[in-house]
């Protein structure tokens, strides 16, 4: 079922919040936002011994407050999704990245050094990658199941996997 031109601009407002603009819209709207976590961290009694999952986290502000009842803590936001995206397009064509597609990661809070270092290790893979594809090496057995299994069934691993 396709959405209306409302829904669909909606939820362009906020991929665009959450998305490319994600630490700017944090930083802005979580502070209007601690007597709600507050309070619903009081009504669900977070504590000592909880696990608390913020999909969407922004700046961590509900995440910081869980964290000091007790709870241990783990968030999900856009600079994942901004991260994967710069990997796929270095990884497809590192000729083809554009100033755009720094920013974006800039957007989502990447300073330079670490989209570097990010850089890097993809075009690092890369390049092992290459050579061990060149030698005819197949993955470890050991590498291989010691993923967990959505990265195992995301990864292409071109040639078949060496038995122990």
């Amino acid at each position: 079922m396709a959405g209306t031109g409302d829904d669909q601009q909606q939820w362009r407002g906020v991929d665009e919040g959450w998305g490319r603009r994600a630490v700017d819209f944090a930083t802005l709207s979580e502070p209007a936002n601690v007597r709600e976590y507050v309070a619903l961290h009081q009504r669900l009694g977070v504590g000592d011994g909880d696990s608390v999952l913020d999909v969407a986290c922004g700046a961590g502000l509900a995440l910081e407050l869980a964290a000091a009842r007790g709870a241990t803590c783990a968030g999900i936001d856009a600079s994942e999704r901004a991260l994967a995206g710069w990997a796929r397009r270095v990884a497809r064509d590192p000729n083809a990245t554009t100033a755009e597609d720094v920013q974006v990661l800039r957007d989502a809070g990447f300073d330079d050094a670490r989209i570097l270092a990010v850089t890097a290790f993809v075009a690092l893979r890369l390049a092992f990658s290459t050579v061990n594809d060149a030698l005819g090496c197949r993955p470890d057995r050991a590498v291989v199941d010691g993923l967990p299994e959505p990265v195992s069934a995301a990864v292409t691993w071109g040639r078949p996997v060496e038995d122990a």
